[in-house]
């Protein structure tokens, strides 16, 4: 079981989840940081305390999210990239009071790397977080 899990969370499975979304709006795929990977998980294991979605504020861009089950590689990921719908390119801006800056995240043209982890929490979540260099998401920017 552990390694099916550990299957599903690998650094290809990040790069395959994101990858796809960013060639549809084509822009070039990420590759993987291994220091970005490092400082990810570093701060994956401290969220784990309180499985708390409270940004890093470090020197990358990133994506959090957590689930009160087993969140995946995939399943985090896919909920960023599920904001697309409510990023209009035209105004550059997100709609409908709706949250897509996870999404302009995971697509940012001058992002070329990424390293992301996971952490079990104390009270049985999960904590997922990516960390994009360099970061994305500069005010009066489009994304692509």
């Amino acid at each position: 079981m552990a390694l099916t899990a550990m299957a599903q969370n690998s650094p290809l499975n990040f790069l395959d989840a994101h990858n796809p979304a960013r060639a549809e709006v084509g822009v070039p795929p990420l590759i993987w940081n291994a220091t970005v990977a490092v400082y990810a998980q570093n701060y994956a294991n401290e969220r784990s305390k309180d499985c708390e979605l409270v940004h890093s504020k470090g020197p990358y861009g990133e994506n959090i999210a957590m689930g009160s089950w087993d969140l995946s590689a995939k399943e985090a990921v896919d909920m960023w990239i599920n904001e697309k719908q409510y990023y209009d390119y035209n105004s550059n801006a997100c709609v409908g009071g709706q949250q897509c800056l996870h999404y302009t995240q995971v697509v940012w043209r001058n992002s070329v790397s990424v390293g992301c982890a996971r952490a079990p929490c104390k009270n049985g979540w999960t904590f997922v977080t990516c960390n994009y260099d360099p970061p994305g998401n500069y005010i009066g920017e489009h994304p692509y």
